[in-house]
């Protein structure tokens, strides 16, 4: 027996499926970063205008499908922030450059914002996947910060990097929140200037 997805209208059987599990992820998306989240499976099929028996093409359950919005929306940020502080010359550069990767993609698309910070959502699945991506961050960040924190001690230098990167995320929440109030341009300076802090010689 073939269970080999068939060829329908020129296009490939496996594609339609992976088109469609990128159509729920986007609709699981829209629906988890809304400003009253609600995620069930009736409902992420009614959004992406799907057969709920497509939907079990690509995942088991509720929770398999918010595990892959979580990780996609994370593994894009983290690719994408890694190549702009890779494309900088200077460590002020590389800082700005990071955060400003990170800012501009939550100012563009505020629902991501909400899916990696917000309180609303207070799923176990999102809350282990928000711990996993915390872990995730505070290494790129150590290892990005080696060179300019010219912390020898890995203990010192994780425990900075962990201050650090818990204490952006909670200021990126409040600006999405809109208890900061300044401007994107201001809140990636503000931040660049925060992260840089370390590296400078004491007064």
């Amino acid at each position: 027996m073939n269970d080999q997805p068939r060829s329908y209208g020129g296009v490939d059987g496996a594609l339609r499926v992976a088109q469609r599990r990128e159509t729920l992820i986007e609709a699981g998306l829209e629906l988890m970063g809304s400003a009253e989240p609600e995620l069930t499976v009736r409902g992420v099929c009614k959004k992406a205008g799907v057969a709920a028996r497509y939907f079990y093409e690509s995942f088991t359950d509720r929770d398999a499908l918010m595990s892959a919005v979580y990780d996609t929306v994370i593994t894009d940020i983290a690719v994408s922030t890694q190549a702009a502080v890779d494309a900088a010359e200077t460590e002020r550069g590389k800082a700005l450059a990071g955060i400003a990767n990170i800012v501009r993609t939550i100012a563009q698309d505020p629902r991501r914002g909400r899916l990696l910070f917000s309180s609303a959502l207070t799923s176990p699945v999102l809350a282990e996947k928000r711990r996993a991506s915390t872990t995730i961050f505070i290494g790129l960040l150590a290892a990005n910060a080696k060179t300019f924190y010219r912390l020898n001690d890995s203990g010192h230098l994780t425990l900075t990097a962990t201050f650090l990167v818990g204490g952006l995320a909670q200021t990126l929440s409040a600006w999405l929140d809109g208890y900061i109030d300044v401007t994107e341009e201001e809140l990636v300076a503000e931040c660049a200037a925060i992260l840089l802090a370390p590296a400078l010689p004491p007064s």
